[in-house]
């Protein structure tokens, strides 16, 4: 006899008050040593081969498989068989739409795909589906929450995919803990995982998001897996961005820029239009800015309100997908090398569409919306403005900086004001370079 502790498993030969590991009060019950036993994956699904040589192990297909989304490959760096996918994103954000697209698009491509939820009845994905008008007699639906049951249904269809929404309510062992619980998901996660190596089923696991915005569940499922991306996004609003954080088949530096519609999540062939302003009149307070996602070059609007403090307080500091700290350096620049003198001045900074830029290449366009603002002079519409601020008052080049030029270009702006960096050749573009932030800012007669 022992106890074990059903939120994450520690075992003890005594019943505790207190779990040592997670730190819970009254989680211990008493097992029997002979249900201790794991689940039993399947024969048919492991391989008892010997070690081969290096030489004689077979190589993989050239040519991997696709989702039927050129953007989603991008990003997943093509599906290899046996390749296992962990999927997070906040609830209600569209993991479970855009998975079911995904099954829907190999099962037509490829062959039977196994859809496995442990939340929905199969009538509700089937309504999912009709929705978005894949009904694939190939995609087979499963609704259980037994890990036994996953396998022999994989051992039964034998997929080519298998999707299972999500990891955190598959039971791997019912004496191990809760549904959900660290030992449950870690020895699930495990299961699959070996399951899909040796059969080379390509694996997509769905893991919940913890309140700090990473994965739930113990670390050890981020290593077994071999790519892990994110579904980011406001709720309220269409744009989804699908992040990679780890791939062992491509770049982690890819981004899929994705909207949802009545029809499913569809790709948008131009993100750009959803970050700046269609008006026609130019407005003070706001900056284009070319930045990166990944390598893709989008165009957001940096967004500055610069009003006299109210005298309650010390004066406010607000930022919306920016970092407030780089900011506030931002701002002690502008006072040190412009005196420009914004400390009894409330400024809110933010990026329209709810997009989060961290990279420095925006310093330019931060500073240029705060001037704009606090004079009131609007920058021209076909203006973009591009840079990075030193603590000097100078302008450093950003990284990239002629692709995002050559993209500008393209989308039809007319004048960029950058930093001193290389330019690409025939540039429809009047550029201008400058090496201080005082000379960009006097190009933009805001000084």
């Amino acid at each position: 006899m022992s106890f074990r502790c059903q939120v994450c498993g520690y075992r003890s030969p005594k019943w505790l008050g207190r779990c040592p590991q997670c730190g819970n009060y009254g989680t211990f019950v008493e097992v029997e040593e002979e249900k201790e036993a794991k689940t039993q994956v399947p024969p048919e699904l492991l391989s008892h081969e010997p070690p081969k040589p290096l030489p004689e192990v077979p190589a993989p297909p050239p040519e991997r498989l696709s989702t039927g989304m050129p953007e989603v490959d991008r990003v997943l760096g093509g599906l290899v068989p046996g390749a296992v996918v962990l999927f997070g994103g906040e609830p209600g954000i569209g993991k479970s739409t855009l998975l079911l697209q995904i099954a829907a698009n190999l099962a037509e491509r490829y062959g039977k795909v196994l859809y496995v939820s442990g939340e929905e009845a199969p009538s509700q994905i089937k309504l999912r589906a009709q929705r978005l008008g894949r009904e694939i007699s190939d995609l087979y639906l499963l609704s259980t929450q037994d890990l036994l049951a996953i396998l022999n249904a994989v051992s039964r269809v034998a997929p080519m995919a298998l999707v299972v929404d999500s990891l955190q309510t598959v039971l791997a062992d019912p004496a191990g803990g809760e549904v959900g619980s660290l030992s449950q998901v870690r020895e699930s996660a495990a299961q699959l995982s070996r399951v899909a190596k040796t059969a080379g089923i390509v694996t997509f696991l769905v893991s919940h998001i913890t309140k700090e915005g990473g994965f739930a569940g113990p670390k050890t499922v981020e290593h077994l897996v071999d790519v892990a991306v994110y579904l980011e996004g406001i709720r309220e609003g269409d744009l989804r961005i699908l992040r990679c954080v780890k791939n062992r088949y491509g770049s982690t530096a890819e981004v899929a820029v994705l909207e949802m519609t009545g029809k499913g999540l569809v790709e948008v062939p131009n993100p750009s239009l959803f970050f700046i302003s269609k008006e026609a009149l130019p407005r003070p307070g706001t900056a284009i800015v070319p930045v990166l996602e990944g390598t893709r070059t989008l165009l957001v609007e940096v967004q500055a309100l610069v009003t006299p403090a109210g005298g309650y307080g010390p004066p406010q500091r607000r930022m919306a997908g920016l970092d407030l700290n780089r900011t506030l350096v931002l701002l002690a620049v502008i006072e040190k090398h412009l005196g420009v003198h914004t400390r009894a001045l409330d400024v809110y900074l933010a990026v329209a569409g709810g997009l989060e830029v961290t990279e420095p290449a925006a310093d330019l366009g931060i500073c240029a919306a705060v001037l704009s603002s606090l004079r009131d002079r609007p920058i021209p519409q076909d203006t973009v403005v591009l840079g990075e601020v030193g603590l000097a008052g100078d302008l450093r080049p950003v990284r990239k900086g002629p692709e995002r030029l050559q993209e500008v270009a393209k989308l039809g702006f007319r004048r960029a004001v950058v930093s001193h960096q290389p330019l690409p050749k025939k540039l429809e573009l009047e550029v201008v370079r400058a090496k201080t932030l005082r000379e960009a800012l006097e190009a933009l007669e805001l000084l």
